[in-house]
């Protein structure tokens, strides 16, 4: 596997238990949207499963809120990372983005577009899945809720704002030089307002929509204007708003059914959690819920 490659040879430095631990690995960006040329860089997006203690502190002792609490691993990130002898001599440059499965499970619970992407990339980009991964892959579907809208609307806005940056540096000025525009974040408006329609239409997502990836080509190629994006992009809001109220998906995530898929995962790679963790029965459920209704008429 690419992790445990680099991590071999001393290029990158995540946990020591991290590259045997890594259940997804999958390519992102351009290289999953179908956009990418020989001289992309390659962004690459997992999850891993850190040590037990680390997603559940009680099991050493620790009370949360209380006393000295140990720094549980969160996420992984390590950008710029050169592999000299990749693509047969030519190099590659790499960035790395790892998280905990409870913190993907959460940003994916919450729609957050780079996970969402994440879950629905083509077979072709994915690096390493092992069988846990490909158990969540099957359940992609079940983390997609409206709630995506309010998401994806929010970062295509930024991008939206990025776009005529007063101050671009690097790669951003040469693109901003060449074009007038930043064209980059302003294919990244095409993507997620298109992506997230899809996703409200048809409770599906398809990071190489044929439509999607040839609007995204010509931006890139400089062949839209800055305007035409910007005109395209208040036309696609007012009709995001409507399919916001027609379509079928659930206003929220289904939380219990997204915990319960993470405690399978977590089941399945530690192995029991009986120690670990209290799982109330059908009775004391009840009664809880009854004790709220009672609380809340009190009130």
């Amino acid at each position: 596997m690419l992790l445990n490659d680099l991590y071999d040879r001393q290029l990158i430095h995540p946990p020591k238990w991290l590259p045997s631990n890594c259940h997804f690995l999958t390519m992102m960006g351009s290289m999953a949207y179908g956009v990418s040329s020989d001289s992309s860089d390659m962004d690459i997006y997992g999850w891993a499963i850190p040590p037990k203690e680390d997603v559940f502190p009680h099991l050493r002792g620790e009370i949360p809120g209380f006393g000295r609490q140990t720094n549980r691993f969160d996420q992984y990130q390590e950008h710029h990372i050169q592999d000299p002898t990749a693509l047969s001599g030519k190099g590659r440059e790499y960035d790395f983005s790892i998280y905990s499965i409870v913190k993907y499970f959460h940003l994916c619970m919450e729609n957050n577009p780079n996970m969402i992407d994440s879950l629905f990339v083509p077979q072709t980009a994915i690096l390493h899945m092992t069988r846990i991964g490909e158990l969540v892959r099957q359940q992609r579907r079940s983390f997609l809720h409206k709630g995506c809208w309010h998401k994806f609307k929010g970062y295509a806005y930024s991008q939206l704002h990025k776009m005529s940056s007063k101050n671009p540096v690097g790669k951003r000025l040469e693109l901003r030089e060449k074009f007038g525009f930043d064209v980059k974040f302003g294919y990244h408006v095409v993507r997620l307002l298109s992506e997230c329609e899809q996703i409200l239409r048809e409770g599906e997502l398809d990071l190489q929509e044929k439509s999607r990836r040839e609007h995204m080509k010509a931006i890139r190629r400089g062949d839209v204007s800055e305007d035409e994006i910007r005109r395209w992009a208040t036309e696609k809001e007012a009709q995001l708003e409507r399919l916001y109220e027609s379509s079928s998906l659930p206003y929220g995530p289904d939380e219990k059914k997204i915990k319960d898929l993470l405690l399978h995962c977590l089941e399945e790679h530690y192995g029991s959690l009986d120690q670990a963790l209290v799982r109330p029965d059908a009775a004391d459920i009840a009664l809880q819920e009854i004790a709220k209704i009672i609380d809340r008429y009190r009130r």
